[in-house]
């Protein structure tokens, strides 16, 4: 209900931060209204996901629950060309996975074949790396997080200091650029 009232009064997106596992009718009403969809990694519930956080082998696991939210958004009638993906940069994944991810950006990319939405703005995996730095002083470790995923493919980073990250993805998208273009 409320993604319809939000699509009804002008959102185009519906980010589903459980990938469609807490509630699969979503991938209808998006079809419904031709809507885009981001489908992001995560497991169990806020309270659940840090236990979670057990990987057999960290970008199949990713990859393989990723690409079965995108066979339920297709067969629920969402388009392909609508579906961007989201690797889950902190949910249900501790420090090492969400580095891990973001390692290997450029394999996830490869394996789902779709946009890549990266979200590392001033997450709690930061915090070993930055000297326990509280949530708000934690731009700078952001700023390393956003240019790594965009030098890595990513095509949407979600950030909280807008005008800075936009100064840091231009110069990664200029650097990324000038690489594909050798």
């Amino acid at each position: 209900g409320v993604a319809r009232a939000a699509i009804d009064a002008g959102a185009s997106i519906v980010n589903d931060v459980s990938g469609l596992r807490r509630d699969p009718a979503l991938a209808r009403v998006v079809a419904e209204r031709g809507a885009g969809l981001v489908l992001m990694h995560s497991r169990g519930t806020p309270k659940t996901m840090a236990g979670d956080a057990v990987y057999g082998d960290l970008v199949a696991d990713v990859v393989t629950e990723i690409s079965s939210s995108v066979r339920a958004a297709e067969a629920a009638g969402v388009a392909a060309e609508q579906i961007v993906v989201d690797p889950g940069v902190g949910f249900a994944k501790r420090p090492a996975h969400s580095y891990g991810v973001l390692a290997r950006l450029p394999e996830i990319a490869a394996a789902l074949g779709r946009p890549l939405l990266v979200g590392p703005s001033r997450k709690s995996f930061m915090r070993g790396a930055l000297n326990d730095r509280p949530a708000v002083e934690r731009d700078w470790g952001t700023a390393a997080a956003v240019a790594a995923s965009v030098l890595a493919g990513a095509h949407v980073v979600r950030v909280h200091a807008v005008r800075e990250m936009v100064q840091v993805t231009r110069v990664a998208e200029e650097i990324r650029r000038q690489n594909v273009e050798r």
